[in-house]
């Protein structure tokens, strides 16, 4: 197995960039050294997935030059120069590179220096869309003719099974049933397909083999049914997304040794989930053997709880051999859409994770709050949609973003902060069933933001605390902020004070101070991290609502938080000697 990242430095200025990478990255970074950088640069390319070379370009090409197979299977090489300005993707921009260099440049500061086109205009390429989607390429497909086309903004068609949730295409990609003659085309599809001039052809992993195997079956039996079946049913196998059986056959060395063969993963199902798969040809002589009345064809159906089943496109079918061992089917499973819900961070771009920024390039559609949709249009790739609605309408974003995704598509639901945390994470995932993908994308809160300006009020337990009682009567806040009080928590308050809402934040302090002495530490961030930023530092005694509204966050501190060199700290009860 070859391992993620290997660096290779020839200066101390290279050596101490790379010791950087290894520090942060400790579980993927290797560094290699050599008596001579070429063989330790070589050493790096046969052994590693990506390879950062503190080397020119013109060294690294020269050097690597020898080794070069296919851009599909050849490690991603990065250079990053002397003086740290620039990562460069020399080799494999869009199978890693790219996003390696991009990845470098936030841990030195350099720039990454993209040239690939499709990158460069923000068009996701075909190589990089396969991988993307987890998508195998049909041998032979035109991905430099139907890339040019694409690039170039002529028309292209977009053809076959469309149920996977796609990213954005840009507007020339049209979708249609039957591909006008002479246009490039992009087919996804599990038919059996040639691949040629004009045409590229995604293999989506849709297929499941169901396999049925008496005791001692062997693998070249397996394949041979196996390979019969999707003939026969004119499908690609590779479009085969794992290999299905009863938990009893889980170590059935045939099948195992079929599956290793081809790449194919193996998933065994309990045989009582297996029972209540309906099935077109149930034995009971299956049923006595192993618990349930079929295998093969359950096993292609069966998705695992909650899932829905899929289509079986060929029933049961025997090996072909006088004494047959093996049973196959096949069955379909369509795309499900996707829902991220993505934290925006507090509004600081450099805030913004690169996991967020992935997801929004990732989704075909983006809803939100207008105006955090203002913040990331740029980020967005050419042709997303984008639903974007006013404050107060959380809830109908939520079921959007949820009908959306159920339709098929990849959705990005955003929010500032984190998604869960007062935000859009709990209403859509009430609305959301087993019937979408949803992918969470943490956010910097806006706790830890004004936190972080103030000093450490947080480091030791806290409460955060809504004082919105829209949709909570007043009564339970009041209840959660007496109960922190008595704890001695401190307590982060959001949603402090509007101008409908004038007086819950002075009560909120009222009760606290109750339990606290008037010298307790209360610090305020208003738009934290944003333009207008101000962060105030005043003490419980002296604390004046008046001056909170709802862009703020206010930190009442506990009996143990004080005030250090002007900053706001609870400590966690270390003992310094």
């Amino acid at each position: 197995m070859r391992h993620p990242i290997g660096v290779v430095a020839a200066t101390a200025s290279g050596r101490t960039a790379a010791a950087t990478l290894a520090s942060v990255w400790p579980k993927e970074v290797r560094v290699f050294a050599a008596d001579s950088v070429a063989d330790a640069l070589r050493e790096a390319f046969r052994a590693c997935e990506a390879v950062v070379s503190f080397l020119a370009v013109g060294a690294t090409v020269r050097i690597l030059a020898p080794l070069l197979e296919h851009k599909t299977t050849d490690p991603a090489v990065v250079c990053v120069d002397e003086s740290r300005r620039y990562a460069v993707p020399v080799l494999g921009g869009h199978h890693g590179a790219n996003a390696l260099a991009e990845r470098i440049a936030g841990v030195l500061g350099c720039t990454p220096v993209v040239t690939t086109a499709s990158d460069a205009v923000a068009v996701p390429g075909l190589d990089e869309l396969a991988d993307l989607m987890g998508w195998r390429i049909e041998p032979g497909s035109d991905l430099a003719g139907v890339g040019a086309a694409l690039l170039s903004g002529e028309p292209v068609a977009l053809s076959g099974d469309l149920t996977w949730p796609l990213p954005a295409l840009p507007p020339n990609v049209t979708r249609v049933s039957a591909p006008e003659p002479g246009l490039p085309v992009i087919a996804v599809t599990d038919e059996d397909l040639a691949a040629g001039r004009g045409l590229v052809v995604y293999r989506p992993p849709s297929l499941v083999v169901g396999v049925g195997a008496s005791r001692g079956a062997s693998a070249e039996e397996v394949l041979e049914t196996i390979d019969a079946a999707l003939a026969e049913a004119r499908l690609s196998p590779l479009s085969v997304r794992h290999l299905a059986s009863v938990d009893a056959k889980a170590d059935e060395a045939g099948l195992l040794a079929a599956a290793e063969r081809r790449g194919w993963p193996v998933v065994c199902h309990p045989a009582e989930a297996l029972a209540r798969v309906e099935t077109p040809n149930p034995s009971e002589v299956v049923r006595a053997a192993v618990g349930t009345p079929s295998v093969a064809e359950a096993a292609a159906r069966y998705a695992g709880p909650g899932r829905p089943l899929g289509e079986l496109v060929v029933p049961k079918r025997r090996s072909a051999r006088a004494n047959p061992m093996v049973t196959v089917a096949v069955a379909r499973h369509r795309g499900r859409g996707r829902l991220a819900i993505v934290g925006l961070g507090p509004g600081a771009r450099d805030l913004l994770t690169p996991r967020a920024v992935a997801e929004l390039r990732r989704a075909a559609v983006v809803v939100g709050l207008d105006q955090y949709v203002d913040q990331v249009r740029d980020l967005l790739r050419p042709g997303t949609e984008v639903v974007a609605s006013g404050l107060g309408q959380e809830e109908e974003r939520a079921r959007t973003a949820v009908e959306l995704a159920r339709a098929g598509r990849a959705v990005a639901l955003i929010g500032s902060g984190d998604a869960g945390v007062y935000a859009m994470a709990s209403p859509a995932l009430d609305l959301a069933d087993e019937a979408i993908d949803v992918v969470g994308v943490p956010g910097v809160t806006a706790a830890a933001a004004a936190a972080s300006l103030l000093g450490a009020p947080l480091g030791h337990d806290h409460a955060y605390i809504s004082l919105s009682d829209l949709h909570t009567p007043w009564a339970a806040i009041e209840r959660r902020i007496r109960a922190a009080a008595e704890g001695d928590f401190v307590v982060c308050f959001y949603n402090p004070r509007s101008r409908q809402r004038d007086w819950q934040l002075a009560r909120a302090v009222e009760i606290l101070a109750a339990h606290r002495p008037p010298k307790t530490p209360v610090g305020y961030v208003r738009n934290a991290t944003r333009e207008g930023e101000r962060v105030v530092l005043t003490t419980l005694a002296d604390f004046d609502p008046a001056e909170v509204d709802m862009y703020t966050v206010v930190l009442v501190g506990s009996s143990s938080t004080r005030i250090v060199a002007g900053r706001m700290v609870t400590p966690r009860g270390y003992r310094w000697s």
